[in-house]
């Protein structure tokens, strides 16, 4: 049904908003809606946003990546995103104690896609996951967990390193494996009181100009 006083092209908008954050868990960009809703230039797109928003039917936050809101709706959680993890060749992060804590961007999702936990999220570096369907670039949710179970895809903290690294989790006898997904790299093998497991993966976002749909 047509929101009164909306135009025809503002009601497709608002309509593609709602059916791609129902599907997807997190708001499109200005490109989503441009191709979803074959209008002309990213200018008119923002153009029909600004008056959306200007009439109280929508939300933007600047400093927010993926900020659209419909204000109809109420299940809207921030999700830091705290830097990157290296899926590949484990890459130097800040310190176990505050690396959590230094958030360089928000994403907002719904809370089916939480799912009431403590989530955070981080870009992906490189292709150790790719047999995964997690490519470089993506982004990763992750649940909050220090422990893990056999085949658990985890980001892990290499004490010894000081680096994290994007891997599956095995337990072998006195040893951890850390495997990739993909045939071309080897596994890592370290010792279990060198490393700390961060958190487990829930989800995955895929980067700009892939569709930026979640896998």
């Amino acid at each position: 049904m047509r929101k009164p006083g909306v135009s025809e092209t503002r009601q497709r908008i608002l309509k593609f908003i709602r059916g791609f954050i129902e599907d997807r868990g997190y708001a499109p960009t200005v490109r989503d809606i441009l191709k979803g809703c074959n209008i002309s230039s990213t200018a008119v797109v923002q153009h029909h946003l600004n008056i959306l928003e200007r009439e109280g039917h929508i939300h933007r936050d600047p400093e927010i990546f993926r900020s659209i809101q419909l204000l109809d709706r109420k299940n809207v959680v921030r999700v830091p995103l705290l830097g990157s993890i290296a899926a590949g060749e484990p890459i130097p992060v800040p310190d176990s104690e505050t690396w959590k804590n230094e958030a360089i961007d928000t994403l907002e999702l719904t809370d089916e896609l939480t799912q009431g936990k403590e989530i955070y999220a981080l870009r992906v570096k490189g292709l150790s996951m790719i047999d995964a369907l997690i490519d470089d670039g993506d982004v990763v949710l992750m649940e909050m967990a220090n422990t893990a179970d056999d085949g658990d895809m985890v980001a892990v903290w290499l004490k010894d390193k000081h680096e994290v690294t994007l891997k599956r989790l095995f337990k072998e006898q006195q040893i951890i494996r850390l495997q990739p997904s993909n045939s071309q790299m080897e596994p890592l093998y370290v010792n279990p009181q060198d490393i700390e497991v961060q958190g487990k993966v829930i989800g995955v976002i895929r980067k700009l100009g892939d569709e930026n749909k979640r896998r």
